[in-house]
């Protein structure tokens, strides 16, 4: 049984917050590039259709400002990522010294007003928490590869790294991050190892870039990492879920959890090897809601416009209360319709990804190498 912590002083309760933005509509990487599909503009139109996104629950997310990025950025950084926006090309400098026009992280219209979006999102929403709890969804937030001063692994900024400053600005001292992607964080964990204020927590697939998190770098007593397997199942996550991550939170007594839930863990993601339903997720979302009087969730990787959608706007359900349909009413579904993935030559979603929300359970086997992993974060 894991014992919730009270939370800490008396916070006004704010209801469920929900920041996205337009800009995500008309935005794209390239034709070529993964993150060519729509995913927080899916989230948005599916929410509204199923009537879950009244407009005092929604906030248009603000542009971070320059200046407010260097809070971890550097600023020849952020002023090249602005002049690459204006050229619309990068330099052969810009390619060498910051990553920018490279097939990972192309020059692209919107290079730096989208991801200025998003940090500034996830900055608003830190800001928002210091001073009140409950719960904000900022999906277009979680890009937790990019550095200091160079983009990296499709993130130009690091939202995730921008708002945990904020929220330590303000005075908070016992903060959490949970990563569910695919993919380690290996830009959250650069700003944060040693940080005894600051406990991470990442499952993430073995043998996949960036090729960090091992299960033995423990970020000078801040990490804990977990590399799985692929085929990663339901019935790992529960584990995992029950084994090390709620002990590793609650026993933490956060004032705030943040939660990145990269959806490229699912089953039909083009980018991973996992095969997880996106139930595995929500399970999450309602197992750490408890824990902290603070919830921040934001999105990250994901790049099948149907998976992704469905687990965000899943997620938005839980975090704001609602009943989540066994079957999407017509509107609902009509939004799923509309996609496409903008390119290539991928098979269309099977009929239940366009009618349904919730993933039937993947469940299989807690194998072997899980539970050796898992115990061996359990003697730290």
């Amino acid at each position: 049984m894991i014992e919730i912590p009270p939370p800490a002083g008396e916070l006004a309760v704010a209801e469920p917050l929900f920041i996205g933005s337009e800009i995500y509509r008309a935005s794209s990487y390239g034709p070529a590039h993964p993150l060519r599909v729509p995913r927080v503009s899916t989230v948005m139109d599916l929410a509204r259709a199923l009537g879950w996104l009244p407009p005092g629950r929604f906030r248009a997310s603000p542009r971070a400002k320059p200046a407010a990025l260097t809070l971890w950025h550097e600023p020849a950084y952020i002023a090249a990522l602005q002049a690459a926006e204006l050229l619309g090309d990068a330099t052969d400098e810009m390619r060498s010294r910051f990553h920018l026009g490279t097939l990972s992280n192309p020059v692209f219209a919107e290079v730096f007003r989208r991801p200025a979006t998003g940090a500034g999102g996830v900055m608003l929403a830190a800001d928002l928490l210091t001073a009140r709890s409950g719960v904000i969804h900022v999906p277009g937030g979680g890009t937790h590869h990019g550095l200091p001063g160079r983009a990296n692994g499709f993130c130009y900024l690091n939202d995730v790294v921008l708002g945990i400053k904020v929220l330590q600005r303000a005075g908070l001292s016992r903060i959490v991050y949970v990563d569910l992607d695919a993919h380690h964080c290996d830009g959250v964990q650069l700003a944060f190892a040693g940080d005894q204020g600051v406990r991470m927590i990442s499952v993430h697939e073995e043998g996949r870039w960036p090729f960090s998190g091992a299960l033995e770098d423990r970020a000078g007593g801040s990490a804990f990492n977990l590399p799985v397997p692929k085929g990663y199942n339901d019935s790992e996550a529960r584990a995992v879920l029950e084994e090390l991550i709620l002990p590793r939170v609650a026993e933490f007594r956060p004032q705030v959890i943040v939660l990145q839930c990269g959806a490229d863990s699912l089953t039909e993601d083009p980018l991973s090897r996992l095969a997880l339903s996106n139930r595995a997720y929500l399970e999450a979302v309602r197992s750490l809601m408890p824990i902290s009087p603070r919830f921040l969730v934001l999105g990250g990787g994901g790049y099948n416009p149907w998976s992704v959608g469905r687990l965000w706007t899943a997620i938005w359900g839980v975090l704001s209360g609602q009943d989540l349909p066994d079957h999407l009413p017509k509107g609902a579904g009509v939004v799923l319709q509309g996609l496409n993935w903008r390119g290539g030559r991928r098979a269309g979603p099977d009929a239940a990804m366009l009618t349904t929300l919730l993933d039937d359970l993947r469940e299989g086997p807690v194998r072997p190498e899980i539970r050796v992993r898992l115990a061996a974060l359990a003697r730290r």
